[in-house]
């Protein structure tokens, strides 16, 4: 099957930038009470459903997954670049990163309890994203939560240089009520959606959307 450009060039420049990125990012849910407190909310809400195993995918150097396993969290990540996952790996041998697409997951149907999408989603072309979706809905068991976060906007960003790297990287951002509309579309029910300003270092506003796959209904 042949590779979108788009989804190549996402692999490479995120390569390019791994080791500069796994420095810049580090520590920076420090400085960020929101983000720490949306992470908690998720996780105490998928122990308190029956737990599972929790998926971060697009997890690049995976301080959000050992954020969410030092909350008693089972967690691993998934990332699209190789070079995102070495610094992952190298920091955290506790837990398990495995290279792989957010548009095709290498799981079994409804295997999850938790699936986090942490400024992951934004990378994928607008027109694919209900298919990931989708793809998010199909692991997900019953029950289980899915928690995005995002920039918001109508317009997205292209980064040609970053850490005076040259990189071919888009930032698609989103409305939440725009992403809330497409995740019922999924097959989810819409829980919270939470928008906050943005922070110093930040260009846009950000936000949050926590979604739940219903549970089936007995019969």
């Amino acid at each position: 099957m042949t590779e979108a450009p788009w989804v190549r060039d996402t692999r490479q420049s995120y390569d390019a930038i791994a080791a500069d990125y796994e420095e810049y990012v580090r520590g920076d849910l420090d400085a960020k009470p929101l983000d720490r407190a949306m992470l908690a909310a998720f996780a105490e809400t998928v122990r308190s459903t029956g737990g599972g195993r929790v998926a971060d995918i697009g997890c690049g150097t995976g301080r959000i997954a050992a954020r969410l396993h030092s909350q008693g969290l089972d967690v691993f990540g998934v990332d699209l670049s190789p070079g995102m996952l070495e610094p992952a790996r190298r920091a955290y041998p506790h837990l398990r990163f495995d290279e792989g697409s957010m548009t095709d997951l290498d799981l079994k149907d409804g295997v999850l309890g938790g699936l986090v999408a942490w400024y992951s989603l934004i990378h994928i072309e607008p027109e694919h994203v209900p298919g990931v979706l989708a793809e998010f809905h199909r692991v997900l068991a019953p029950g289980g939560h899915l928690l995005l976060a995002f920039q918001v906007g109508d317009e997205p960003l292209r980064m040609t240089e970053a850490f005076g790297r040259t990189i071919a990287l888009d930032f698609h951002r989103w409305s939440p009520d725009r992403l809330a509309d497409l995740l019922v579309g999924a097959g989810f029910a819409v829980e919270a959606r939470l928008v906050r300003e943005a922070y110093a270092t930040e260009r846009t506003p950000q936000a949050y959307v926590l979604a739940r796959k219903p549970a089936e209904r007995q019969a």
